[in-house]
């Protein structure tokens, strides 16, 4: 059973995919419009995205490239579209796999195995990964999980990108041009487009921009993550927890 969201505008198409999604166990939910999916993305997690291209407010190619700007969820485009090169520039784009319409519920069955299969394969092929530790935030890199005073924080891939970049460098200003070339893979940009992202990210971290924690910005120059200063110090095992003889563990004097 997998969570899938359904982005199709068509409605007798839309309700025939819900209803067979639905009828194997799956989780389903769906939207006409490209915004619609995007907002689903941010707030849900979902396994599997099945993605029309001929949307009413966006086209389905755009809304892919906008799609990998915030999750890694692995995407099945269906459309009536069999161009080759567009094919070709969809799956390059971050596109798991393609079906052409029309198909039967049984084609779509099995390319939607195929690629959860592939997925959790990925993720089980995963090494133990360095936690990374700053005051009470924890982040795992490769789990892509963060943690705040032991409570799981629910973010987005670019949230997450964003959080652990920065917590891989405690302490450390990094200018908003490096962030954009690291995080965003971008050479230049919009400063607007990180503000949107710390926004987001101060406010799942219960921080503001005037009363940070964490998260600090010095203004024409960057951004540091370092721990407040009330934060417990982490400390290996053998030290916080030193043996009943001492630290040394010899007798006490």
């Amino acid at each position: 059973m997998a969570s899938v969201l359904v982005v199709e505008d068509d409605q007798f198409v839309r309700s025939a995919l819900i209803r067979h999604l639905t009828e194997a166990s799956h989780t389903v939910r769906s939207v006409g419009t490209a915004l619609e999916a995007l907002r689903e993305v941010a707030h849900h997690r979902f396994d599997l995205v099945v993605l029309d291209l001929g949307l009413p407010d966006l086209d389905g190619a755009e809304a892919l490239k906008m799609l990998r700007g915030i999750t890694d969820v692995p995407v099945i485009i269906a459309t009536a579209r069999d161009d080759e090169a567009e094919i070709v520039r969809l799956l390059n784009d971050g596109a798991d796999d393609y079906l052409t319409k029309p198909f039967s519920v049984e084609h779509l069955s099995a390319r939607m195995s195929a690629v959860l299969r592939r997925a959790r394969a990925r993720g089980a092929a995963q090494p133990p990964s360095r936690l990374l530790r700053v005051g009470g935030l924890a982040v795992d890199p490769l789990r892509r999980q963060a943690e705040l005073d032991g409570r799981p924080i629910d973010l987005t891939r670019r949230e997450f990108d964003l959080l652990a970049f920065l917590a891989g460098r405690p302490g450390v200003v990094v200018p908003r041009r490096e962030l954009l070339a690291e995080v965003w893979q971008q050479s230049y940009g919009d400063d607007q487009t990180i503000d949107v992202h710390l926004s987001w990210l101060r406010r799942k971290l219960g921080e503001t921009a005037a009363r940070p924690r964490y998260l600090h910005t010095l203004r024409g120059v960057g951004v540091k993550l370092e721990p407040p200063p009330d934060a417990p110090a982490h400390l290996p095992a053998d030290v916080a927890h030193p043996p009943p003889g001492g630290t040394d563990g010899g007798p006490r004097r």
